[in-house]
């Protein structure tokens, strides 16, 4: 068995600050005394991640991934514990870990921005030493899955949004790292930008069995990419596991969506209320019939709908959105 790619244990980060009082007096008074504090922001977590994994690492404002990802970087030395990646200590070794690494920051790109995207792509092909051959086989590659090709003489500052984080997700792999962070790769996207480059990191996962860690407030790319799931809160781990096991632990609802047939049929409707059953308006003829799991089955409430005198176009049944469970997480109310 391979060993781990990503190994970490007891990591911890903490920053040191000043409090800052109120007001002119304690402005006055900050001059001459000035009272530290220690701000714990990644508290003693540990988790390993195999080659070829793609795992959602997600936490809400201030929960300490973006740290945890800059140690795992290189970019901060940790306070105490360990981390290894791809058989490197990023802080202690980063000119050589450099090159096993890529990344993704949201919008602040890693392309020159005055120059056509080509150009971009062969100076990060001097800088990172790769052969005449590789380069080629893997731009075109990039081009033909990301469909880049017609932007490759476009100065970068002229590029859509969509367009440049394509670019940069290309240039993030064009020397094959085993290893790219990408944090929010699909922020501010549209659709059709957010499913291109989704298709794209999982074909390089199947074809190159890249490892990818990603970061984003986008539940939904956590649910087309990965498999596994690590949620931090304050600092500290509060799940690692099989996105599936979290939602079969954790889910309380479930849900069924219908489309009524016509409108005639909204008056029927509060007869469905009560009982530990909701029913919620979509749109016109939409509605969703959410319910409690350890209270009655999908297969209970679809029969209940059939056998009555409501006619429906169309029925499906939903788990509980992703959002609400992790949301519960956070309040503290989603892991006893």
């Amino acid at each position: 068995m391979a060993s781990p790619i990503i190994e970490v244990c007891d990591l911890t980060k903490e920053f040191r600050t000043f409090k800052r009082r109120e007001g002119v007096r304690g402005a006055i008074q900050n001059l001459f005394v000035r009272e530290q504090i220690t701000i714990r922001a990644v508290d003693r977590i540990s988790f390993s991640i195999e080659p070829g994994e793609m795992v959602g690492y997600i936490g809400a404002n201030g929960a300490g991934k973006s740290t945890t990802i800059k140690m795992l970087t290189g970019i901060l030395v940790p306070t105490s514990g360990s981390v290894v990646a791809a058989g490197f200590v990023p802080y202690r070794d980063r000119r050589r870990y450099t090159r096993h690494l890529g990344a993704v920051f949201g919008q602040r790109t890693q392309l020159w921005w005055d120059i056509a995207v080509i150009e971009s792509f062969k100076l990060l092909k001097e800088i990172y030493e790769i052969p005449a051959a590789d380069y080629l086989r893997r731009l075109d590659f990039f081009c033909e899955i990301l469909n880049l090709r017609q932007y490759l003489h476009t100065p970068v500052r002229k590029l859509s949004l969509g367009e440049r984080m394509r670019c940069d997700l290309a240039a993030a792999l064009l020397h094959n790292p085993p290893l790219p962070f990408l944090d929010e790769p699909t922020v501010g996207l549209d659709v059709v930008a957010k499913d291109r480059i989704r298709e794209f990191l999982k074909e390089v996962n199947r074809s190159q069995h890249t490892t990818v860690l990603l970061t984003t407030h986008d539940l939904s790319d956590i649910e087309e990419l990965c498999h596994r799931i690590l949620i931090i809160d304050r600092g500290r781990i509060l799940f690692d596991g099989q996105l599936a096991e979290m939602k079969d632990r954790l889910a309380r609802y479930n849900q069924v969506k219908f489309s009524l047939k016509d409108r005639t049929q909204v008056a029927r409707l509060p007869r469905f209320a009560g009982n530990g059953i909701a029913c919620e308006r979509v749109d016109d003829l939409t509605y969703v019939m959410r319910f409690e799991r350890s209270q009655h089955s999908s297969a209970e409430v679809i029969r209940h709908l059939v056998n009555s005198l409501l006619e429906v176009s169309d029925i499906f049944v939903e788990e509980e959105p992703i959002e609400d469970i992790v949301k519960r997480i956070y309040l503290g109310g989603g892991m006893g």
